[in-house]
């Protein structure tokens, strides 16, 4: 990356937040699942504003490019705007990237944060701007009802504080579709982090959702990974042999060797990827053998879910009697 590292401004009661949609539309969000939504960005103090093309429903269940790329530049150029989230993840946001005005973007730096499809401007934001953001929570997601005290938490530590802090393992954690059915949740005990390769590592987060983030290899979208720790996790399409081969995608890159370590988030039930199964892919690719790499960490499209910066600090001590995860510049 060859642009200097810029950390947007933290949020604060009072604040304007623009909620846009560069993937799915709000239009597929239900009525009752964005009056919970709406309800705690209120209690945060927080005031909501939705970019204009937010409604919009194409036949991909999105909008125009151009549609995307107008509200995009309207919350970045709005100095009102102390933040933007995204409505819901998807697959196509990779289509604005030739579209986005950058040197906006990096005169107008500011919170931005989403999840899933949004690795794509995620990782494209730090590589052409310098600018670090956010792989947190959806708008959407704030619609969950029930048990979302953790998701909460870890938001506020990492929007609303310069202060580094620890990443411990949720008590429990749940794989449902709580969108479709608010109170009837099934959760599940939460193991803790899994330690599968040993060691030590400080360095930048890049990642987040590992197939969207390998539609930027080649591209200029594409992150250094000099002293990169990988965040990396996949949904429930994900399953054993594509984990693999899309994981191995990564390891093939050129810079891989700068990578120092490797954090990956818990899996749907769906991926029938088990603890033991990922130890085996972890453990044959030999890239992987020096350098620290725990799973099972609260990231990825279960729930509860981390907010974490994508070009911030971490460091990871791995090791049987101690693990420790610490976002420290954020």
């Amino acid at each position: 990356m060859d642009n200097e590292k810029i950390y947007p401004a933290k949020l604060s009661a009072g604040d304007e937040v623009r909620v846009i949609a560069p993937s799915r539309s709000l239009a597929i969000i239900s009525q009752e699942n964005r009056k919970i939504a709406n309800n705690r960005f209120a209690e945060l103090g927080l005031k909501l504003s939705f970019g204009k093309h937010v409604e919009e429903n194409d036949d991909f269940v999105s909008s125009s490019i151009q549609s995307r790329v107008e509200d995009f530049h309207n919350a970045f150029s709005d100095k009102n705007i102390k933040a933007v989230i995204t409505v819901i993840g998807g697959f196509n946001c990779n289509q604005l990237l030739r579209y986005l005005d950058w040197e906006l973007i990096k005169n107008n730096p500011k919170i931005f944060c989403g999840f899933s499809d949004i690795t794509a401007l995620n990782n494209a934001i730090l590589a052409k701007t310098g600018l670090v953001s956010y792989s947190g929570p959806h708008y959407s997601s704030f619609g969950q009802e029930l048990y979302f005290d953790y998701t909460m938490a870890y938001f506020k530590k990492c929007l609303f504080s310069e202060a580094s802090f620890a990443i411990n393992p949720s008590e429990k954690w749940s794989d449902d579709a709580w969108y479709k059915e608010q109170k009837d949740r099934n959760l599940i005990d939460n193991d803790g982090f899994l330690v599968i390769n040993e060691g030590e590592a400080s360095g930048t987060v890049i990642g987040a959702n590992l197939g969207t983030l390998n539609l930027l290899q080649g591209a200029e979208y594409f992150p250094s990974l000099t002293r990169a720790v990988l965040f990396i996790e996949d949904d429930s399409e994900s399953l054993p042999h594509t984990f693999d081969r899309d994981l191995q995608s990564l390891i093939h890159l050129p810079d891989f060797k700068e990578v120092k370590g490797m954090v990956i988030g818990r899996f749907q039930k769906a991926s029938q990827i088990t603890n033991e199964l990922l130890i085996k892919i972890i453990k044959s690719k030999k890239e992987l053998d020096n350098m620290p790499v725990i799973a099972n960490v609260d990231f990825g499209h279960t729930d509860p879910k981390i907010t974490f910066p994508i070009g911030g600090e971490v460091n990871l001590v791995a090791n049987r009697n101690k693990i420790k995860l610490e976002l420290a510049k954020h």
